[in-house]
């Protein structure tokens, strides 16, 4: 039983590490006893993310992470689409590596997919206080909070 993680990346802005990234879903799988999944991550930019996002969401919006457990039995398959042009600019504006923000949106589809939420206050503070734990522990920093204090301290 393996993890074996795929990503094609449809959007190049952002030079890609991908055994950092492989490395990260690894480590949230092991983290959560998940031993036996395919994980499949597409790495897209503002259009197609909208476009998926209307399609299967019903929402106009860009966002940066879209999130499918497509599990049977005891096998897990997860995609995730992810918004890289987003994660580029989010980056720029906050400070912090694009791979970074980037991770932060991996991370957050990959915990939606495993049964973590963020539809209220406390659930959110509880789901990005890990996010932050799992960056900083790949090595990428803390993401979420660095982002959101640079907000407060803007006001």
């Amino acid at each position: 039983m393996a993890v074996n993680v795929h990503i094609t990346e449809d959007y190049k802005g952002i030079p890609c590490p991908n055994r950092k990234i492989i490395n990260l879903v690894k480590f949230i799988c092991k983290r959560f006893s998940v031993k036996n999944a395919i994980v499949s991550i597409v790495i897209t930019g503002n259009k197609k993310i909208r476009k998926i996002n209307i399609e299967f969401l019903n929402h106009r919006n860009f966002t940066d992470s879209i999130s499918f457990n497509l599990s049977e039995g005891k096998k897990r398959l997860f995609e995730l689409i992810v918004n890289g042009q987003k994660a580029k600019s989010q980056a720029a504006k906050r400070g912090h590596s694009a791979i970074g923000e980037l991770a932060l949106y991996i991370t957050h589809g990959l915990l939606h997919n495993l049964g973590f939420n963020d539809n209220n206050p406390k659930n959110a503070e509880k789901m990005h206080r890990l996010e932050d734990e799992i960056l900083q522990r790949q090595g990428f920093g803390i993401v979420y909070h660095k982002r959101n204090n640079l907000k407060k301290n803007a006001r």
